[in-house]
């Protein structure tokens, strides 16, 4: 995978940009995701049910990983089973 890759949920609605990636499994809603939508949908795991937010920006510890979301849905991201969180904003230099 590279960077400028669009993945889909198979889960719920949701798609990612990736940004930054490395070796493993980007996952939404405790499936894998994907570069097509399934036919049918799988099941949402209730520990990856707090939803994405569109145009926010998700990160994992390491910084290996960084995905942008482009649509929003009921799944949370998550990469081999460890969840991500949303990246901060970087703060405005002072103006004095």
């Amino acid at each position: 995978m590279k960077p400028g890759t669009r993945l889909k949920s198979a889960t719920c609605d949701t798609e990612v940009m990736v940004i930054r990636c490395a070796d493993g499994t980007i996952e939404c809603g405790g499936a894998p995701m994907g570069e097509a939508k399934p036919a049918e949908p799988a099941p949402l795991a209730a520990d990856f049910s707090a939803g994405t937010l569109m145009g926010k920006r998700y990160v994992d510890a390491d910084g290996k990983y960084e995905l942008l979301c482009v649509k929003p849905g009921k799944g949370s991201l998550s990469v081999d089973g460890v969840a991500l969180v949303t990246k901060d904003a970087k703060p405005l230099p002072a103006s004095d």
